[in-house]
């Protein structure tokens, strides 16, 4: 029974998932990092709704892990992720080894397995170490889960086919792929884009069952209606996913992102209402540019892209189909995300998040070329060389690869010290005093603190409200406190005023009974020409001015005592993304700020020490540091 089951055993695809969770593990971020993670670690622990269209299938999968007992909560939620993307690489082993099962490199089918398991456990190890996974399973983001799951719905389509072929169909293998396609739409909505591929892998296998209906000679395929009709129901089952918003929106969690207790509130949340269209006109440069967002050579290199086309040029008799599946869906996205969404250069990143499906489907093509160039090698032996030592040479391309590729990229994808965006927040919160109100702007100033207050449980005492939601009443209402039924931005006069004009009015109604205090990024986001400004390291309290002149406050030098600076003083051991160096940026500006005021108070020597430390952080400051420091001479 023993050596059955070892038989059944797969070693090499339970490699093709415990390596990169292995890799992810040693590279997995901490605690929270910038843009979405706050947010979406927040949501997940709360069981909450994100920002549109509200990831309820990414939140109920992290939710069991944050019931691990080890580490914080965001740690925990990046370990769900990291889960996630080294199951999506254990799909490429699967579907590689699909393409791959009838091949024939040696007379003995020990060593085609073995061969083939191997050149599997390559392609998954190289999408596994992908620039773009990578950095996506090491802390939490919902891009590995749609990834597995397109991966699995691909897989399922495949079989189905290989069942058809057979004559002995199995459309339960359809009814699944449509369900978990209807839950992926919890995920990402991305999962939208694929459908074309897998309508394709559908249509061209029952085609000639249409052809004999319309010679009116056969009937068969007029069940491929009902088939369609439960294909349809399974898919509407895994949409349902998607109640969880109204629902959890009744119980009013933590974050509750739009509100979708009614029916127009979810419509305006799913179909991502609340973001404005801001398209940019148009050049052949800001089209390259938004088509580089999808990009095989920045995620496997160029030798990853040569095994790519390489496998798709040995494979592209046998596996036609496919090949061309995978061009329809690459065509899907380009259309959709670089098309129809036509992004502004300054949010190219974002759309390079969405690609990594295709990213998936890409790495097994690189599998099939590696194995291309072994059959190659293989082919012109001729004898020279016997079979066990040639299979171990196979054993070391295939290998040699992904290992180059996971040395490459190490090192931009290692999160293990990544406290920045924790610390960031946290000072930010120690530099307030009692029962204040702080006011953010920006995803990556807001997100961080509303993870450390909400879940770390730090300054519940404060409030903290992101600027550019004031525009919402669902986000009014979650703070009844701080905006009471008579405060003055709920006048209906509001209603179409840009979020400036209501943050000036709500600081006009609170500056008297408490303190109010600006984030960095409000402060030269909007003008405060009104206020005595005071600065408190990298955040700005807010004084009411009662003079028709500027009022010069010293800044207080206490609260840069309480700050934590890892990875931001000295040797930093974190690869810095933007938001990254913007919060590193806003440390050295902050310090110059301080030391440039000390300077002008006659503090000479304290204002030399912030300038220098301020120099540290941000080299690019040294020109205006000198220029500041000449006039002390």
């Amino acid at each position: 029974m023993f050596s059955d089951l070892q038989k059944r055993i797969d070693l090499f695809a339970i490699l093709s998932f415990f390596i990169p969770i292995f890799i992810y593990l040693l590279t997995l971020a901490p605690s929270i990092t910038f843009y979405d993670s706050g947010e979406f670690i927040t949501a997940v622990s709360c069981l909450g709704s994100t920002h549109s269209p509200g990831y309820p299938l990414f939140v109920n999968f992290a939710k069991p892990f944050t019931w691990i007992p080890f580490g914080n909560v965001a740690f925990r939620v990046n370990f769900a992720t990291a889960v996630s993307g080294a199951a999506a690489c254990f799909v490429v082993y699967l579907l590689t080894s699909y393409f791959l099962k009838s091949e024939k490199l040696f007379e003995d089918d020990k060593y085609n397995s073995i061969l083939i398991k191997v050149a599997a456990l390559s392609a998954a190890l190289t999408f596994a170490f992908s620039s773009r996974l990578w950095l996506q399973s090491n802390h939490d983001k919902p891009y590995p889960l749609v990834a597995l799951i397109v991966g699995v719905i691909f897989y399922l389509v495949l079989r189905w086919r290989e069942s058809y072929k057979a004559g002995d169909e199995k459309p339960a293998y359809i009814f699944i792929g449509a369900f978990l396609a209807g839950i992926a739409t919890g995920a990402h909505q991305t999962i939208v884009l694929m459908l074309p591929a897998y309508a394709f892998l559908i249509l061209v296998t029952v085609i000639p069952e249409w052809r004999a209906i319309l010679k009116i000679r056969e009937w068969p395929a007029l069940f491929r209606i009902r088939d369609f009709i439960i294909a349809l129901f399974f898919g509407l089952l895994g949409f349902t996913i998607n109640l969880h918003l109204p629902i959890r929106a009744t119980r009013h969690p933590l974050l509750n992102w739009g509100d979708t207790e009614t029916l127009t509130q979810f419509l305006w949340h799913f179909l991502r209402k609340g973001y404005i269209d801001e398209h940019p006109v148009r050049t052949w440069h800001i089209l390259w540019q938004q088509l580089n967002a999808f990009n095989i050579p920045n995620e496997f290199t160029f030798v990853g892209l040569v095994l790519f086309l390489l496998g798709m040029m040995i494979f592209f008799v046998k596996r036609r189909i496919e090949i061309a599946a995978y061009f329809v869906a690459l065509i899907s996205f380009l259309l959709v995300i670089v098309g129809y969404f036509n992004t502004p250069v300054e949010t190219i990143f974002l759309s390079e998040e969405f690609f990594t499906p295709i990213y998936l489907l890409s790495a097994v093509f690189i599998g099939l070329g590696l194995f291309g160039i072994f059959k190659w090698i293989v082919s012109i032996n001729r004898g020279f060389i016997e079979q066990l030592p040639l299979v171990l040479i196979g054993m070391l391309l295939f290998l040699s690869f992904p290992a180059a590729v996971c040395a490459l990229h190490y090192k931009e994808n290692n999160q293990l010290w990544n406290y920045i965006a924790f610390d960031y927040s946290g000072n930010s919160l120690k530099s307030a005093p009692q029962n204040a109100i702080l006011y953010t702007w920006g995803d990556s100033g807001a997100f961080p603190l509303w993870y450390i207050q909400g879940i770390e449980r730090m300054r519940e005492d404060m409030d903290i409200i992101h600027t550019p939601h004031l525009v919402f009443a669902w986000y009014i209402d979650a703070f009844p406190k701080v905006f009471p039924k008579n405060s003055i931005v709920r006048n209906p006069a509001f209603n179409d005023e840009p979020p400036e004009a209501i943050l000036y009015a709500a600081i006009a109604e609170q500056i008297q009974s408490r303190p109010v205090l600006i984030d960095y990024s409000t402060r030269y986001s909007v003008s405060f020409e009104n206020y005595a400004i005071e600065q408190r390291g990298i955040i700005y309290r807010l004084f009411p001015n009662y003079s028709n002149k500027q009022v010069f406050m010293p800044p207080d030098l206490s609260v840069w005592d309480l700050y934590v600076l890892r990875e931001v003083m000295g040797e930093r051991r974190v690869f810095a993304d933007l938001d990254t160096q913007k919060a590193i940026g806003i440390y050295g500006r902050a310090l110059m700020e301080t030391g440039q005021a000390l300077v002008f108070l006659g503090r000479v020597t304290e204002g030399k020490y912030f300038i220098q430390n301020a120099v540290t952080i941000a080299p690019d400051l040294n020109d205006y540091a000198e220029s500041i420091l000449r006039q002390t001479k």
